[in-house]
């Protein structure tokens, strides 16, 4: 199958609305239940970390070449430890591209049709996306090129709309959390807001066109997702208190609800459900492109495709049974999945550039006694 590329300007795009992902919704309330009114303090600490984050993956990309890092994991630890750890990511990606069609299910329920079951909204979605791994990474990226700026005015009509309703005496006072609250609620945020970023080695380097810009955009991706998290999680306190936003499932989506312009402009809390299903449909999409390639990379198929529908019905099935309901997902979120892709995000590509390094100085090592014994 012929190799797709993206140009930076739609790995940047990506990046932006992939970090944002389910976050607009989930993120708000997770985060002040754990240290209050101080939650956006825990987001902009937690977008920071995350730049250090991505330069240990550009440090790991110029060892990597054109390879994903499923194939970069097979290489440099070898074919039955590689193999293994590789397996595991993928079925962690897979994982989520099933509980992601969950989310979506439980949120349509929930706010939007309560008499129709998840299950379809979950079928109905995955037919997108099952479409757009069909189509493959260009066609994707292109369509979120015309996404995005639609995605970034309903954002600043939404700020503009919901700002009157701001209260500052919501974040008052300041820095009222002890440290180790503060240290555990960054690693939070971090494991649902940067740390998945791992996911997109599947894609950078091997299919960016100009690896420079790349880099650059993998930075400014990140920094204006952490904005716009940090943006919803300050006006969610500012507008609806530390206590509305901590006990709602969905408190961007009731801050929608807030939103109202004389007696012409209410309830347009379906923009923020259109925000929403953007970013989701980005995460969803990456998670479930690569399992996608990671297991036809491990296969050694040429052509990726026909795993398209098997996969896609397995999503459909782990949709239906990875949650039993919105409370075993919170805690899934809280506890379970950021240690599960901190793994991944951070001691996988430590372990990668040690093996490599270590690779390179023994090669230096045979080559100097090569060179000793021919004197």
């Amino acid at each position: 199958m012929k190799k797709q590329l993206i140009s930076s300007r739609q790995f940047t795009i990506i990046v932006t609305l992939y970090t944002v992902g389910t976050g607009i919704l989930i993120i708000p309330a997770s985060i002040a239940s754990e240290v209050k009114q101080d939650a956006w303090i825990v987001a902009t600490i937690g977008t920071l970390l995350s730049l250090f984050l991505i330069k240990l993956y550009i440090i790991l990309s110029r060892k990597m070449a054109n390879l994903s890092i499923v194939e970069v994991t097979e290489k440099f630890l070898g074919n039955i430890v590689g193999k293994f750890i590789s397996l595991c990511f993928v079925l962690l990606t897979l994982l989520s591209s099933g509980e992601l069609l969950y989310l979506i299910g439980n949120f349509l329920q929930t706010e939007v049709m309560p008499e129709t079951p998840p299950v379809v909204f979950a079928i109905l979605f995955n037919f997108i996306i099952l479409f757009a791994a069909y189509q493959g990474i260009e066609v994707f990226a292109r369509t979120l090129e015309l996404l995005f700026p639609i995605f970034l005015f309903i954002f600043i009509i939404f700020m503009f709309f919901v700002s009157p309703q701001i209260d500052i005496r919501n974040i008052q006072p300041v820095f009222e959390v002890s440290i180790p609250p503060l240290i555990y609620s960054v690693l939070h945020f971090m494991g649902l807001f940067s740390f998945p970023l791992i996911v997109l080695l599947m894609i950078f380097p091997s299919a960016i066109n100009n690896l420079q810009s790349g880099k650059k955009g993998f930075y400014i991706g990140t920094l204006v997702g952490g904005f716009i998290i940090t943006a919803f999680i300050a006006l969610s306190i500012l507008v609806l208190g530390v206590t509305n936003t901590s006990l709602r499932t969905f408190p961007s989506y009731t801050l929608a609800q807030k939103i109202s312009i004389g007696d012409f402009l209410q309830r347009i809390e379906i923009i923020m459900a259109f925000m929403w299903m953007v970013t989701i449909f980005v995460r969803s999409f990456i998670y479930f492109y690569a399992s996608l390639i990671g297991i036809s990379q491990m296969l050694k198929l040429k052509d990726h495709r026909p795993l398209i529908l098997p996969l896609g019905m397995v999503s459909i099935g782990l949709s239906q049974v990875v949650h039993a309901n919105i409370i075993h997902s919170d805690i899934y979120n809280q506890q379970t999945w950021p240690l599960a892709i901190g793994v991944f995000a951070t001691l996988l590509p430590l372990i990668l550039l040690l093996v490599a390094r270590f690779r390179r100085l023994k090669i230096k090592n045979v080559e100097m006694n090569d060179s000793m014994d021919k004197a």
